[in-house]
């Protein structure tokens, strides 16, 4: 058995209220400190999303301490996307097969879920309005800004977990290191919260069980269903430009806006002026870094170690895998936290990496692509393929959203379905056309090809290990 620690984590957000909760089931002791006051007592503002996408590799992090059907039950599930065109028409695309759903759910509420749980336990303890400004990370020293009393705090770590998100004072710390490697790319959009409010009777005015996209080119509005009946409508728009966040400056520029672009939304939004111009502007940032841990003395978690943009709905997903894989490598642990800290920083860099490409990826897919006819045959398609060869051929998004396969795998097999299918949607003009002898000699020859290619890859993966 390893020796019982005093851990401490940096950030009481989704992340770190979990982690506290596996961390105290293997009976340390958890102290969380988080910057901003107790979000069940205090109400938060701030540009962050109300509603996240909680799918599979999150549900198994839930599933780990028991709470997976609780969430459930106050979860709405989207079993598929329903895009609306310029004219208001509606098109439905299910996410996968049939019972597979994504499911909204409230950033807030599971977090306060998350808290609720956790303070009970009396291995955790969560100390709030505690603002990191300096770590010696050699010295396992914190100096905090007490925001109740205004005065400063030192704290003597002796394991420390950052799970601070994005903005990491943790990783700010390990920058500071000899080598270490560094990156943050923003999107040139920025994204705004509206809300679709509940019908008189408190029904939803729009489909309850789907993710909403107006796909528009450029830019475009998603919305997400809540409890209330209400929806939250994200709209992803350019900073700059003809039209953008920056060209929009009156309720008229807005309004004239909205009429032209996402006509059947305005009569559903009747606090629209008053939504868009007293919400902030949020911004969409990729991090990238290495290494996630400084000796065995920190270690880098959930949005602190690999922030990604929204458009796959992983962010919060990843960060819980994150603490599933960890979990997972305690299980046999033998008390040696720099050496678990390396291979865990081993094991999921390649997967943050390839979560973060593929979300730009696939914000790329739902503004511009998902009206398109072609787009949508195509997945027609797809979707046959894998009914017809169901252990050779998992849909990228199914392979990201309804399995536990690592992300990089999932890209790297992504990339080559997506060479196979333009090679066969050369000869598909209708769903029918998929029957046709030649397209069915095609497949078979290139899922033989795949396989052998795919064998390769592990060969030289194993080789490398």
């Amino acid at each position: 058995m390893a020796e019982r620690k005093n851990i401490t984590i940096m950030g009481a957000g989704l992340v770190g209220s979990l982690l506290s909760l596996y961390l105290a089931k293997r009976g340390h002791k958890v102290d969380i400190y988080e910057r901003r006051p107790d979000m069940r007592k205090t109400l938060l503002d701030g540009g962050r999303s109300i509603n996240l996408a909680l799918s599979d590799r999150g549900f198994r992090a839930l599933r780990g301490i028991g709470i997976e059907e609780a969430v459930r039950k106050v979860a709405i599930p989207m079993h598929g996307r329903m895009m609306h065109d310029e004219q208001g028409n509606l098109t439905f695309q299910p996410y996968g097969k049939e019972g597979q759903s994504i499911y909204s759910v409230s950033r807030a509420g599971l977090n306060a879920a998350l808290m609720d749980l956790s303070e009970p336990n009396p291995h955790i303890t969560y100390h709030f309005n505690r603002q990191l400004l300096d770590l010696d990370l050699h010295r396992n020293k914190a100096t905090l800004r007490n925001h109740e009393t205004g005065g400063l705090e030192e704290l003597q770590t002796e394991l420390l977990f950052g799970a601070d998100g994005a903005f990491s004072m943790v990783r700010n710390a390990m920058q500071k290191t000899e080598r270490y490697n560094y990156s943050q790319s923003y999107l040139e959009y920025g994204y705004k919260e509206l809300t679709i409010p509940a019908a008189a009777d408190g029904g939803w005015l729009l489909e309850k069980n789907a993710l909403h996209i107006w796909p528009r080119g450029n830019y475009m509005m998603i919305a997400l269903p809540n409890l209330d009946g209400s929806f939250t409508c994200t709209l992803f728009f350019p900073y700059e430009g003809a039209l953008s966040f920056e060209s929009i400056k009156t309720d008229d520029d807005l309004l004239n806006f909205f009429l032209q672009t996402f006509p059947d939304a305005v009569p559903l939004m009747p606090n629209l002026a008053e939504d868009y111009f007293s919400n902030p502007i949020g911004s969409l940032v990729t991090v990238k870094c290495f290494p996630w841990s400084y000796e065995d003395k920190a270690l880098l978690i959930g949005d602190a170690s690999h922030a990604v943009v929204p458009f796959y709905g992983q962010g919060m997903n990843a960060g819980f895998e994150d603490i599933t894989v960890l979990d997972q490598m305690l299980e046999n642990f033998n008390g040696d936290w720099e050496s678990l800290f390396k291979r865990f920083e081993r094991k999921r860099k390649p997967d943050a990496d390839a979560i973060a490409d593929l979300a730009v990826m696939n914000f790329i897919e739902m503004r511009d692509k998902v009206a398109d006819p072609r787009f949508l045959l195509r997945k027609k398609i797809e979707g046959k393929i894998n009914q017809q060869y169901p252990d050779k051929w998992i849909p990228l998004y199914s392979m990201v959203t309804f399995t536990d396969l690592p992300y990089s795998y999932a890209l790297e097999t992504g990339r080559l379905q997506d060479a196979i299918m333009k090679k066969v949607m050369k000869h598909i003009r209708t769903v029918e056309d998929y029957d046709k002898p030649e397209v069915q000699q095609l497949l078979e020859k290139q899922l033989v090809e795949k396989e052998k290619l795919k064998g390769y890859q592990a060969q030289e993966a194993a080789a490398r290990s």
